[in-house]
């Protein structure tokens, strides 16, 4: 068994360096369940995936410095002291937002919804801000609404154009990442059909577990699922509430990308970070048209026609 737990890496910043940089005094210290390995330099701890390990054992050179332009590597926060049910971090163009109740599965609650449409709002109204991801802390994306405070009679937002979980029943005018590890389930599953991207990790499980409650689905993917998948497999999901693995969410077009156990995060960073380098308007601009073609076009000579005029805008 390894020292370090997985609450211990639960955050993953990409580590971007000059192709010329070296790092000095960097070793193997252990793995990972098999599919990760931690770097330490100094007291500062890098990970990279067990398959890079023969390329990063050839680039170590007597002095023991690695040539880090040659491996990707994440860097890793232990962040979990911090008691807000929301953690919202902004690096340059992009706004982190992390579900922090990993002793609850980050189900949410009232004020998890509340912070989640406060946190939405900042990222939408900052003009410096071109994308977000979304993620959960501990290992779970989200297990949904709590359970516990259906039990008490609470049910924050079931009129409110929010929603009871935060902001799923609006458009935002920019992109969002998930980033799914562990379950992504009831209410949980329909934040990560929400987003635009999902990068979901190969061990994830989502699906409508709801059912087995009869708690209706209240945040739109009764819309969102059958576009995206078509009609007969969304009834599949949404009537019979069974998991679905990673590779099925692939096949069916609900993972936009599967990436091994632990590296969610970091490559949902990766991607949206690339989505940032785009020109903006243009991308907000078909993007919107996208939806708005999916939506609320009933033919394709109006959806040709509404791509037409936000182009020309």
């Amino acid at each position: 068994m390894n020292g370090f737990s997985d609450e211990e890496f639960d955050s993953e910043y990409l580590v971007n360096l000059p192709e010329d940089k070296v790092l000095h005094k960097l070793g193997i210290k252990q793995f990972f369940n098999g599919t990760r390995a931690s770097i330490m330099n100094g007291t500062d701890f890098l990970q990279c995936r067990a398959n890079d390990i023969k390329q990063l054992d050839s680039n170590i050179k007597r002095s023991g410095a690695i040539k880090q332009s040659y491996v990707p590597m994440v860097r890793h926060y232990a962040d979990s002291n911090s008691s807000d049910s929301v953690i919202v971090t902004k690096q340059k163009r992009l706004y982190l937002i992390g579900i922090n109740r990993p002793e609850k599965r980050n189900a949410i609650n009232d004020e998890t919804a509340a912070l989640l449409n406060d946190a939405f709002d900042k990222f939408e109204n900052d003009d410096e801000a071109y994308a977000a991801v979304l993620f959960g802390k501990g290992g779970n994306f989200c297990s949904g609404y709590d359970l516990s405070h259906v039990a008490k009679g609470n049910f924050y937002g079931i009129t409110s154009n929010q929603g009871p979980i935060g902001p799923l029943r609006r458009l935002l005018k920019k992109p969002v990442v998930a980033s799914i590890s562990g379950y992504a389930v009831a209410g949980g599953f329909e934040m990560a059909l929400w987003c635009d991207l999902r990068v979901v990790e190969e061990t994830a499980v989502m699906g409508f577990f709801n059912r087995r409650f009869g708690l209706p689905l209240l945040n739109g993917s009764t819309a969102r699922l059958p576009q995206l998948i078509g009609l007969s497999r969304a009834l599949d999901l949404i009537l019979t509430g069974r998991p679905v693995h990673a590779k099925e969410a692939l096949e069916m077009g609900i993972a936009s990308r599967i990436t091994a156990c632990g590296t969610g995060l970091g490559n949902a960073i990766n991607l949206a970070n690339s989505l940032c380098k785009f020109p903006q308007e243009s991308l907000r601009t078909d993007r919107l048209s996208a939806y708005r073609s999916t939506y609320d076009m009933h033919s394709l000579d109006e959806a040709l026609k509404l791509e037409f005029e936000n182009a020309s805008k």
